[in-house]
């Protein structure tokens, strides 16, 4: 499975009731909240065998399924 469709499949298992397809404004737009994100980070962690770190943990790199499909991806390349 492609990493983007796996990291829409997560986020719409932790909040089912949002569109993640077209959003970029998760995280400014509190469409996310910070249980979610720890829900999501450790979720991500698991499924692809990654390190989050804190320096990651930032706004831009949770704001579109783009832009955390990009933060996984460079994440597995490390």
């Amino acid at each position: 499975m492609e990493t983007k469709e796996t990291i829409i499949e997560i986020l719409e298992e932790i909040r089912p009731d949002v569109e993640f397809e077209n959003e970029t404004s998760l995280v400014d737009g509190n469409v996310l909240e910070s249980f979610d994100i720890v829900s999501l980070v450790s979720e991500l962690s698991d499924e692809f065998d990654i390190t989050i770190r804190p320096k990651d943990l930032v706004p831009e790199n949770f704001n579109s399924v783009d832009a955390m499909t990009a933060l996984v991806e460079k994440l597995m390349d490390e």
